[in-house]
């Protein structure tokens, strides 16, 4: 196991590396500019954004917030154990971080299925585009956490994980918690 020292007062080091922050920066102002977007668009047809949005399922929406800050709980608790090089004990909670992962995709695909299964598909109308367009690029945001996550894994169990690997993982990990924090609220409550 690499024990590389690493100086993490320093700015030019946060935790999980300064390219992994300015990745997690471009897509919150990714995801930012399209919400404000979405807000302008549905100052234009309030009555179809209202109209729209009461065929989401707030229960889903409320699940999967819970899965994935769960997940995120479980993830800096990986990231902690990791650090008190209790390795065995990261692992398995970079388990339950997946876990929460994959909860939450097999939640979002039967929503998913039950929306096509009613018809509101991307082009149905403006709402839910913003809909489908926003929380599909969520989804990509997760599976590729997961991937990454899967790698983490792989290298906590061959010995050869790094401390910095492991705060870039739960950096990333936690930018999807925070995306859909964002997410839920205004497309399932607000309107």
């Amino acid at each position: 196991m690499n024990t590389t020292k690493i100086n993490h007062k320093n700015i030019y080091y946060p935790p999980g590396g300064i390219l992994m922050w300015i990745i997690i920066f471009l897509e919150l102002i990714t995801f930012g500019i399209a919400l404000i977007v979405l807000a302008v668009s549905s100052k234009e047809n309030p009555v179809l954004f209202h109209t729209s949005s009461t065929h989401l399922n707030t229960t889903y929406g409320a699940i999967n917030t819970v899965f994935l800050l769960t997940s995120g709980f479980f993830m800096a608790t990986a990231v902690h154990q990791f650090k008190l090089k209790d390795f065995k004990k990261s692992s398995f909670y970079l388990k339950l971080t997946m876990l929460g992962g994959i909860l939450f995709l097999l939640l979002k695909t039967i929503e998913y299925n039950r929306k096509i299964a009613l018809g509101f598909v991307l082009g149905y109308d403006t709402f839910f585009n913003f809909y489908w367009l926003l929380t599909g690029f969520h989804v990509i945001h997760v599976i590729v956490g997961l991937v990454i996550l899967l790698f983490m894994h792989r290298s906590l169990k061959k010995d050869t994980a790094l401390l910095e690997d492991v705060e870039a993982s739960a950096a990333f990990w936690h930018m999807c918690d925070l995306i859909w924090l964002l997410l839920f609220p205004v497309l399932y409550l607000i309107f």
